[in-house]
């Protein structure tokens, strides 16, 4: 029989299963007012203003590809720039996304930085699209090389998310060694 207590929904609503996990303030609830005068929650992410960050962000970080992709040419037939784009990306996006999560940060700033140059910007600029897109294309004449441009991005930008995170832990670390020690 089972001896773990029940929980009540309100108890059940508390409960967190991955605490060493750090809360997505985007899709919590604001509370708004309709127009009869009844508050309704609202994710925090479909505001308008948010949604503007993420447009903003994604016409820069896709215009800055696409810029990218025009100036620099293919090697040998393989698409580098969408290689270096991905990885460049991947590493960006785990130091913003680390840096952002420090509760020591204004949660407004926090989110409108991950919204803005994470999900817009960065969002952008990489492009998952355009990596099935080569490879399918260079899957046509030269399979292995297809086989390897593929899996090589995506190693190659979990290394570099890891990366990301890492730099940005060792970073947050130095600070907060710089203010215990009064530096």
């Amino acid at each position: 029989m089972n001896e773990t207590p029940e929980l009540s929904p309100a108890e059940q609503a508390v409960v967190d299963p991955f605490p060493e996990l750090p809360v997505d303030p985007d899709v919590e609830a604001a509370e708004t007012t309709t127009e009869s005068g009844v508050r309704r929650a609202r994710p925090v992410h479909l505001a308008p203003r948010n949604i503007a960050l993420v447009a903003m962000g994604g016409a820069v970080g896709t215009g800055l590809r696409l810029l990218l992709e025009d100036l620099v040419p293919r090697w040998g037939g393989v698409p580098v720039v969408t290689l270096a784009i991905n990885v460049v990306g991947a590493f960006l996006l785990g130091l913003l996304l680390e840096k952002v999560a420090d509760p020591a940060l204004d949660e407004r700033w926090s989110r409108r930085a991950r919204l803005g140059l994470g999900t817009g910007g960065l969002g952008g600029f990489t492009t998952y699209s355009a990596l099935a897109t080569d490879t399918a294309l260079l899957g046509h004449g030269r399979p292995g090389l297809a086989a390897a441009y593929a899996g090589g991005t995506v190693v190659a930008g979990l290394l570099a998310s890891i990366g990301g995170i890492t730099l940005a832990r060792a970073l947050r670390r130095t600070a907060d060694d710089g203010q215990a020690t009064g530096a």
